[in-house]
Order: C-alpha cells, then sequence, then structure tokens
C-alpha cells in the first residue's frame, strides 16, 4: 500500500539550478491544448518524495526527468551509489565500457563524467521540485511544508557533501555560488527551524498513513550526520552536537530491528522484498517505497540487487533454484573489494562458501558475501566473479510468498535507518574521549554488533569506528563521506585499497579528489559558478 507516490500532471515544474532538464523552463507550455494545467499541490508534493526513488512520472519504463542517461541510470540511489561506493574500499564495478564507471573506480574523475552530472542533475532537479512547492503551496499545510523543506535539505546537504561549493537558490531564479561553509549554515538552520513542525516520530509500516514522509527523527538524523562532519565542511567540529542529535534519535519510538523471522537475520531484513511490513520497518526513519507494480524503479533497489548478483548465486538456503528475488534480473556488475571482505575476517582464513555460510564463518549476520567460484582479488576489474559477489539486496520474503511483480523489487531503500545513529552516538563521544569509547559509546556499538550477532567489545579505537561504519552500511551509498572524515581518502595518508588511484596495489591521489568537479555544462551554464580546485 505504498501510495507517496502516485503523481498527478503537474506544470511548470522548472530546472532553476542551469542544468537541462526534461522539464525545461517556466515558459513551456502544455502541447495538448485540452491538459488540465491547474496546479495540484498533492501531486507536487508527492513529486518531491517520488525524485528519491523514481526516474520520472512514469515509473521505470516511463519519462525521465532527467535528459542526457536513461532513467535507471538517473535514479538518486544508483548515482549516490556510484560515487559514494565504487570510489572507495567497499565496491568496484566491471561496466567499464559505461562512461564514467572507470573514473569511479580508479578515482580519475573529472568534470565530463556522465554519472557525476547524473547525480548533480538528480539532486539540483530535486530542490527545484520543492522550490516551486514552496512558492505555490507553503502556505497550504505547515507539517507538509516543513517536510519539503526537509527533502530540499537533504538533497543540498548530499549537493555539498558531494561537490563543495555550490549553485545554490531558494525560489525559481537562477541559483548564486553557495561557499561549503555557506551551504552548512543554510541546511542546519533549516533542519532546525522546521523542527517544531514536523510529526513526531513515530515508526510506521506500509499499511499506516504516512509510510515514507519524514518526521522529526528524520531532521534530528540529518543534523546528526551534519554535525558529525562538520569539521570537513567548515573546519570547525561538532563533536557534542553530533553526540546530542543522535542520541535524540536512540530515545525515540524508533529501534535496530533485533527481531529474526523465518531463518532470516535481523540484519537481512532490512533489505528484503518485505522490510516496509515487518519489524524492519521500525528502523526505517526514511524509506524511499519500492513496489513492483505502483512505485517502481530501475535505479533503486532493484539497482543495489540486480548488479550484485549473477544467476549463479543462490543465497536463500531453503530455495536453492532462486536468485534474487526478481526473474532474470541478475546484472554482474558490482561487487566488493577485498578491502571490504577482510574487514569481517581480519585474521584471514576467508571461505569461498555461499552467504548463509559465510555469516556463520564470520560469526557476523552481515557478512553477506558470495564466495562460491569467486576470486577474493579483483585481478581484473572487467570480471565479475574476481571480487566476492555481495548477496545483501533480495526480493525475498520472511514468510516464503512471491514479491508483487516478477521484475521490479518490492524491497524499500532506507536512505536513513536508526543505526546511523548508534555510530554516530559512539563516534562523536569517542572524539570527545581521547579517541576511544566512553561506557555509553561502547554500548552503542555493541548494539549493533549483538543485532549481527557479532562478538561485543569493552571498548572501541576510533579506527575500529570507522570498520565498524563499513561493516553496518556497506553498499548503502555513504563510505566516501566516512573515509574522507577519518583523513583516509584523498591526500597523503597510508590508507590503501585494491586499485585505489588506478594502481592495483593502491596508491594515494590528490586531496582535491575529496569533493567532485561541478560538471562542466552547468559551468557554461550558470556564469555564477565557480569549478572546484583541481578541476
Amino acid at each position: 500500500m505504498k501510495k507517496l507516490y502516485r503523481i498527478v500532471p503537474v506544470i511548470a515544474l522548472a530546472l532553476a539550478m542551469g542544468f537541462t532538464s526534461c522539464v525545461n523552463d517556466l515558459d513551456v507550455t502544455p502541447i495538448d491544448p485540452n491538459l488540465d494545467t491547474e496546479l495540484d499541490a498533492d501531486g507536487l508534493f508527492n513529486k518531491c518524495y517520488a525524485n528519491f526513488a523514481l526516474a520520472g512520472n512514469g515509473g521505470a519504463n516511463g519519462d525521465c526527468d532527467i535528459d542526457g542517461l536513461d532513467g535507471g541510470t538517473t535514479g538518486l540511489v544508483r548515482q549516490m551509489f556510484n560515487t559514494n561506493e565504487l570510489t572507495t574500499d567497499e565496491a568496484i564495478c566491471a561496466w567499464v565500457s559505461d562512461a564514467g564507471i572507470s573514473g569511479f573506480n580508479y578515482n580519475t574523475y573529472d568534470a565530463t563524467n556522465p554519472m557525476i552530472q547524473g547525480y548533480y542533475a538528480r539532486l539540483t532537479t530535486g530542490i527545484s521540485y520543492c522550490n516551486q512547492y514552496l512558492s505555490v503551496a507553503s502556505e497550504n499545510d505547515a507539517q507538509k511544508t516543513a517536510e519539503i523543506r526537509f527533502l530540499r535539505a537533504f538533497e543540498y546537504y548530499l549537493l555539498m557533501d558531494g561537490f563543495g561549493n555550490i549553485p545554490f537558490a531558494t525560489t525559481i531564479s537562477v541559483p548564486v555560488r553557495y561557499t561549503r561553509a555557506e551551504a552548512y549554515a543554510f541546511i542546519e538552520s533549516e533542519l532546525l527551524d522546521i523542527e517544531a513542525d514536523l510529526a513526531d516520530p513515530q515508526p510506521k509500516t506500509s499499511s499506516d498513513d504516512g509510510y515514507g514522509r519524514v518526521d522529526k527523527a528524520a531532521a534530528w538524523l540529518l543534523l546528526a550526520r551534519l554535525y558529525l562532519n562538520a569539521e570537513v565542511y567548515t573546519g570547525t567540529e561538532q563533536w557534542a552536537k553530533a553526540a546530542e542529535y543522535a542520541q535524540k534519535v536512540m530515545n525515540s519510538a524508533y529501534q535496530l530491528n533485533t527481531t529474526s523471522v523465518g531463518g532470516w537475520s535481523a540484519y537481512q531484513m532490512l533489505f528484503m522484498g518485505d522490510n516496509g511490513e515487518t519489524s524492519a520497518a521500525q528502523e526505517a526513519i526514511f524509506p524511499l517505497l519500492q513496489d513492483g507494480v505502483t512505485t517502481t524503479s530501475w535505479g533503486t533497489t532493484l539497482f543495489l540487487s540486480a548488479s550484485a548478483f549473477s544467476d549463479d548465486m543462490h543465497p536463500d538456503p531453503n530455495n536453492p533454484s532462486a536468485v534474487n528475488g526478481v526473474s532474470g534480473q541478475a546484472w554482474g556488475g558490482n561487487r566488493a573489494r577485498p578491502d571490504l571482505v577482510e574487514k569481517f575476517f581480519p585474521n584471514g582464513d576467508i571461505p569461498e562458501v555461499e552467504s548463509y555460510n559465510m555469516t556463520v564463518a564470520a560469526s557476523d549476520d552481515r557478512a553477506l558475501f558470495w564466495g562460491i567460484d569467486r576470486t577474493l582479488d579483483v585481478e581484473d576489474v572487467t570480471v565479475f566473479k574476481n571480487g566476492y559477489s555481495v548477496a545483501k539486496y533480495t526480493n525475498f520474503k520472511t514468510d516464503g510468498s512471491a514479491g508483487s511483480n516478477s521484475t521490479f523489487m518490492d524491497t524499500d531503500f532506507f536512505i536513513l535507518r536508526t543505526a546511523e545513529a548508534y555510530l554516530t552516538y559512539a563516534e562523536a563521544t569517542a572524539r570527545q574521549n581521547n579517541g576511544t569509547t566512553t561506557s555509553e559509546g561502547t554500548n552503542a556499538i555493541n548494539a549493533i554488533r549483538s543485532r549481527a550477532n557479532a562478538a561485543t567489545r569493552t571498548g572501541y579505537s576510533l579506527s575500529d569506528i570507522c570498520d565498524e561504519w563499513s561493516r553496518e552500511f556497506y553498499f548503502e551509498g555513504r563510505r566516501r563521506m566516512d573515509l574522507i572524515r577519518f583523513g583516509r581518502f584523498g591526500g597523503s595518508n597510508s590508507y590503501t585499497w585494491q586499485w585505489k588511484g588506478g594502481v592495483y596495489a593502491g596508491r594515494s591521489f590528490d586531496e582535491t579528489k575529496n569533493i567532485f568537479p561541478i560538471p562542466t555544462s552547468d559551468l557554461t551554464a550558470n556564469s555564477n559558478l565557480v569549478q572546484n580546485p583541481g578541476y
């Protein structure tokens, strides 16, 4: 019952960010003179949400909001994965013939990279939809207005995190250039200002009204993330504020899912086809809705699953003929770099076994890797079976029933989930405690590890925490941010991974790669913008 993204046509959805879009500009006129051009505020409200999960109004095979790339490629989650996972120690992609992928694999991206353009365009397009709603409907409903301001703040956050100095507008107008510090200040101010108008924090399932809409917990968690990375963004740390807002989430009605059903672990349930219907939903602070019938997408959880699977993978031990719960959607592209797998096997001896046996060998339910007929090392980037496969995202359901469609996923993507607050709190308090977790921070990490049936410890160093971020959140589109915060990404540092910087053994690359380039096409379109250093 995922109704949020049912969108009616809305005119004048202007892309005011200077990037070419299917919707063109405010002077667009309907081709059909009989088209009803009356504003539908609910349709525009839904459109602001839908930009996070859908390519356009027509679902997976309909029109795309972004020109120049197909709808599946421009999906926000797909490009968030490409930019923040393929560039790191977690993931590598075999599709080097796809324009822009090698640049991510080897950290050699530039201002003409089409995948970077797609990510940038998806975010700026979404911001424009929010600006349009706020310009015409902000007086209609205070809570809805607060939600749209949150969505815009989140998109500005992702834009600022990725691109540093960014185009900025809060109305349908030509954007000015905001420095990273200015963007940070705006995002912080917005989130603090809207808090009172958002609904009280309350987890929901897909049968509840409002499932998929954000509430106060989303604002708290995004503030916690903003403050955790404040030193990177502004030069001034905000560890105490990061811990404060993370603790608000931890003390809210949202909880870690600790219930296992039907032989599936509590962790696995977060990434399955009925995650919006089971206890997993209590962890979903901001779920992006996917439904095999009404909210279909090639670029959200279907991408995360299909791109990581091949037909020889069968992660359900009770159904050895099943692959990932959808038919014919095993594309064989993205897989783990050995550096990710080794985080679960710090002493070596990594077995070549099925994913359900890998978790047993690792003593950690999160080690969802397929090692049968795979090599650990990625000697040939173009060969999918060079590298362990990741069986994290599936369309299986805990009760064994089939999905609503044989092609598209029912699996929602939890773009914000409660576990982030636990690790944020542990890290922020450790940074105030000479780099070692406090007792409360230790308990927070142990709660996450206990949920995964992993051994707990009496304390954690910052290096331990960096690894724990990877173990908990790999392939969820955030790793690059964490490596930068820990000084392990660009610049002169000793932390390497296989193929880092384009060399098999790994090597450092310039610190300017810590932010992406402004796409050349947007620089041409908007003279207010300035290219980032190093590009």
